[in-house]
């Protein structure tokens, strides 16, 4: 896929010792895992010490990250410097995606019928080379989830905010409060590795046939690939919840 040279698209419980630390975007993914995982249970007190000792990396990426769990919606201030794990149903995280798959397909069938500009195009087309160079080695390091995590915001930032108006892009923003809401809130499981180059690379697809659909004009399609996106979320968030209740039952 061409893209201009003006452009870049910017934006297990314990880790394995052979693993190397996450990035700042590594870690807001890793902890999302350890609360989703049930390592850490609904009311618990977090503390960054530990924290930064179980996700091997200092206390400064680990207080970063609380903070942006926090605005997600998964943790919430504890006394005056701490935070605790907030409690949430599948019913609440269900839901909140599935406004997140409503919006964000709406604000894709205006663009497909309004039609991309260039700079939107080119944008769009940087993110799905950027997404093809994270993957293209065939394995994910923990230092990848940053790259990933600045392409999948820019990319869906990109087509909530290319539309006539505002609303769309500012309900989005809302609804990102909500645990699980947002575009950018997937988990990673630094000792299944693996596992997580195979999420990724569904959602490059997804984002390549968003794309394709939008220089279609393709309306109805991509407001139903955008939806579909939305749950891709959700549903490698059930495997996780699973996968940690049989390592308890055993």
């Amino acid at each position: 896929m061409p893209t201009s040279a003006r452009y870049s698209c910017a934006v297990n419980e314990q880790p394995q010792p052979t693993i190397e630390p996450p990035a700042a975007a590594g870690v807001v993914a890793a902890l999302r895992n350890l609360i989703v995982s049930g390592r850490y249970k609904a009311g618990e007190r977090l503390a960054e010490a530990p924290l930064a000792e179980e996700l091997g990396v200092s206390r400064t990426p680990v207080r970063l990250a609380v903070r942006t769990l926090e605005h997600e919606g998964l943790l919430e201030r504890s006394g005056s410097r701490g935070y605790a794990v907030r409690a949430f149903s599948e019913a609440d995280v269900r839901c909140a995606v599935e406004v997140r798959g409503a919006l964000e397909g709406l604000a894709a069938r205006r663009l497909a019928e309004r039609g991309m500009s260039s700079e939107v195009r080119a944008r769009l087309a940087a993110c799905l080379d950027d997404g093809e160079r994270v993957l293209a080695k065939g394995r994910l390091d923990a230092d990848d989830f940053g790259e990933w995590s600045r392409i999948n915001e820019t990319f869906h930032r990109t087509i909530a905010g290319a539309t006539d108006s505002r609303v769309v892009a500012d309900a989005i923003e809302r609804n990102n409060r909500l645990p699980f809401a947002s575009s950018d809130s997937f988990t990673v499981d630094l000792g299944a590795l693996d596992k997580e180059y195979e999420k990724l690379r569904v959602a490059q697809l997804q984002h390549r046939l968003v794309f394709e659909a939008l220089e279609g004009g393709e309306a109805a399609r991509v407001e139903g690939l955008m939806r579909e996106h939305a749950y891709i979320g959700l549903r490698y968030l059930r495997h996780l919840q699973a996968a940690g209740a049989a390592a308890v039952a055993r």
